[in-house]
């Protein structure tokens, strides 16, 4: 059995009886094609028999082997699943089914989606996260960690004391909790002055606000512990789905001078380079070039055989690479995981949405003019197989 991991789900109305799924068969699909849905090979199905207790008699390619309940779908005027109980086999390719369910979806397809010949394009130059770094969960990979850790060791002169730590979910302290919910600065420019533990500006904390009465406390506490200026600037990492996420912190604390504002400046760009160094300790290169099964203006599906991609992409939310057509110079996409099984060859089927921009100027322009004459071909030769068809 193909285990499918779904991970965007298409919207879709149920239909609420048999009958409305045998009439729109009937109706919209008796010179369209009908497909089995997660088969490696696209076998095109055709209904040969609507029987009067509303079974159906299905026909496939004699070579398709299941033991298993199938899934068909076709795309009228939008797309439709339906899903079958085999009843029995009453020869190769031809089974005798029962409707279990179907569903029909709500929006149409927004872009024709077609097959790719081989060797006409590949997909290439994958970068993938080694680890899903699950940073709204705040569970970070030792290797992570490691960096971050490095990081410390390695700017350690910057300040009379400097901290670079995962902002725990379970802290207990104010300072960082309030950080880690909010992802603002702490400054505090003069430890003996009342006056800086208020916000500068709203990108800021108001410690002031924060402690209250016990303010006063914590004055004297940073006073008799020698500390003239502290600083806390938040480590903000952007998810795949372009979320920010304050999830670490870099502090700095100063006995011997007053921190300026330039301070705050400079933590805050060695926040971005950590979170590069992050990217960049955590990301795979693999320039191996696997195939494209099909593709449209808004996503594909991938075939991928190499196993370091299969290991990693099993478990990905998204990855970069680059599509190269046939004497073209390669696009670089984002390409957001939909779907994932494993097909009875061994190959890892990834289905792919294009989102964001890539990070070459005018590259998904590119792309559209490129796969426009494709799309003309393809929808001559899918009027011309009607036509024969209705012939």
């Amino acid at each position: 059995m193909v285990k499918i991991d779904e991970r965007g789900s298409r919207g879709f109305n149920a239909f609420q009886t048999v009958d409305d799924v045998i009439s729109i068969l009937k109706e919209q699909f008796h010179n369209k094609r009908l497909y089995i849905k997660y088969d490696v090979e696209k076998h095109e199905v055709s209904i040969n028999e609507y029987n009067p207790d509303n079974t159906l008699m299905v026909v496939t390619d004699p070579t398709y082997k299941t033991d298993e309940n199938i899934i068909i779908y076709g795309l009228s005027d939008k797309y439709i699943e339906i899903d079958l109980k085999i009843i029995n086999e009453l020869g190769p390719g031809y089974f005798k089914c029962k409707i279990a369910s179907a569903r029909r979806a709500t929006e149409g397809r927004r872009d024709l989606r077609f097959s790719v010949q081989p060797g006409s394009a590949v997909a290439t130059n994958f970068k993938v996260s080694k680890h899903t770094i699950e940073v709204s969960k705040f569970n970070i990979p030792t290797s992570i960690k490691v960096v971050l850790e490095q990081f410390q060791s390695a700017n350690s002169a910057l300040a009379d004391q400097l901290k670079v730590d995962v902002l725990s979910i379970e802290t207990k302290d104010v300072v960082l909790k309030n950080i880690k919910n909010t992802g603002k600065t702490l400054f505090v420019s003069d430890c003996s002055n009342v006056e800086s533990y208020s916000a500068m500006t709203e990108d800021f904390l108001d410690l002031a606000n924060i402690y209250g009465p016990d303010l006063d406390k914590l004055i004297k506490t940073n006073v008799e512990k020698g500390i003239k200026s502290i600083a806390i600037v938040p480590v903000i990492y952007i998810t795949e789905d372009e979320r920010s996420i304050p999830f670490a912190y870099i502090q700095v604390v100063s006995k011997s001078e007053l921190f300026g504002i330039d301070k705050i400046i400079e933590l805050k760009e060695m926040s971005f380079k950590l979170v590069d160094r992050i990217r960049d300790a955590n990301t795979l290169m693999v320039p191996v070039h696997q195939e494209i099964v099909d593709v449209s203006r808004g996503g594909a599906k991938l075939k991928i055989a190499d196993p370091d991609l299969m290991k990693y992409l099993k478990k990905s939310g998204g990855f970069i690479f680059d599509i190269v057509f046939k004497l073209q110079a390669p696009m670089t996409i984002y390409g957001k995981i939909k779907t994932v099984f494993q097909g009875r060859d061994g190959a890892l089927y990834v289905g792919v949405d294009f989102e964001g921009n890539s990070s070459r100027k005018d590259e998904m322009k590119r792309f559209y003019d490129v796969l426009k004459p494709m799309e003309a071909e393809y929808k001559a030769n899918l009027i011309k197989s009607l036509k024969a068809r209705r012939g």
